[in-house]
C-alpha cells in the first residue's frame, strides 16, 4: 500500500507518520504545500492512499484538485470541521480533526483496508479449509497461558485474566490477583484465541473480561470508561467506534 501524507506543519506530519508506523501502515512522501504537491503528482504515479491537511501554507488543499485528477482515497485531517461537506464531495474515506486520535485514526485505516479493491488470489490450504469449517459453538479456545517468572514458568488460567493489554510493544496479562504477566504474544494473535464471549476489545490497547468488569461509567465523546476489580494501572476507555458492539457484546 502506496501511503502519502500531505501537512504543512512538520511535526504534525511525523506524529500522524508514527502512528500509522504503528498500525504497520508505511507513508512513503512527505508533502509540505499546495505547489509541491501539484508538482509531485504531475511526476509521480499516484498513491493508494492521501493524508491530507486542508489549510496549507500556500492555500487550501481543495486548490490540488483544480490542476491534477487525483486517483487516489484521500483521508482528511484538520483542525477545522467546516470544510466537512466540500471534503465529501472528493474521494473522501474518512475525515479526521486534529489531534487525531489513535482509534479514529485505526478505524479509518480499517475502512479504506475495507473498500480498497484486492487483486490478491484467495489462496487456503487444508489448515485454514479446516478452520473455516469449525463450528464457532464447538471451537475450542485457549484455557490458560504461561509466562517465564524468573527461572520459573508460571501457568495463567484465562478466567483468572482481568485484561490483556500491550504497552511498550510488549503484551500483559493483568491477572485478579493485581499482577501484570508479559506474555509471548501479541493482542492481534490473542484475537482468535480468546472466547469471545467472555473477551472483548474494548481499543487497540486492552482486551477485557467480561467477568471482572466492576463499573461502567459514560466517557467524553459519546466513550465509556471501564473499571474492573483490581487492575487500576491505566484508564479503559471504549473507542467510540466500538461502544455499540460493546453494548451488544455485553447483552
Amino acid at each position: 500500500m502506496n501511503v502519502i501524507i500531505i501537512e504543512d506543519e512538520k511535526p504534525a506530519a511525523r506524529r500522524l507518520s508514527r502512528l500509522l508506523s504503528e498500525l504497520n501502515v508505511e507513508v512513503s512522501t512527505m508533502l509540505h504545500s499546495v505547489e509541491e504537491s501539484i508538482t509531485w503528482f504531475e511526476a509521480n504515479d499516484h498513491p493508494d492512499l492521501i493524508f491530507l491537511d486542508i489549510q496549507l501554507s500556500d492555500g487550501l488543499s481543495f486548490e490540488i484538485f483544480d490542476h491534477v485528477d487525483v486517483q487516489s482515497s484521500i483521508i482528511f485531517t484538520t483542525a477545522y470541521d467546516e470544510y466537512a461537506l466540500q471534503a465529501f464531495k472528493l474521494n473522501s474515506i474518512d475525515y479526521l480533526l486534529k489531534p487525531i486520535d489513535d482509534e479514529e485514526l485505526e478505524s479509518a485505516v480499517k475502512k479504506f483496508k475495507a473498500l480498497k479493491p484486492t487483486s490478491q488470489k484467495l489462496s487456503l490450504d487444508f489448515d485454514d479449509i479446516k478452520k473455516l469449517l469449525v463450528n464457532p459453538i464447538e471451537r475450542e479456545y485457549k484455557k490458560r497461558f504461561t509466562t517465564r517468572v524468573g527461572q520459573h514458568l508460571k501457568i495463567i488460567n484465562a478466567d483468572e485474566v482481568e485484561c490483556f493489554y500491550s504497552e511498550n510493544k510488549g503484551t500483559y496479562a493483568a491477572t485478579s490477583d493485581g499482577r501484570n504477566y508479559l506474555l509471548d504474544t501479541t493482542l492481534e494473535n490473542l484475537e482468535s484465541e480468546l472466547e469471545p464471549k467472555i473477551f472483548f476489545r474494548v481499543s487497540r490497547k486492552y482486551y477485557i473480561n467480561i467477568n471482572h468488569i466492576q463499573d461502567i461509567i459514560s466517557y467524553t465523546n459519546s466513550r465509556l470508561k471501564i473499571k474492573l476489580n483490581r487492575y487500576i494501572d491505566q484508564e479503559i476507555i471504549v473507542s467510540r467506534e466500538r461502544v455499540r458492539d460493546f453494548k451488544l457484546w455485553l447483552e
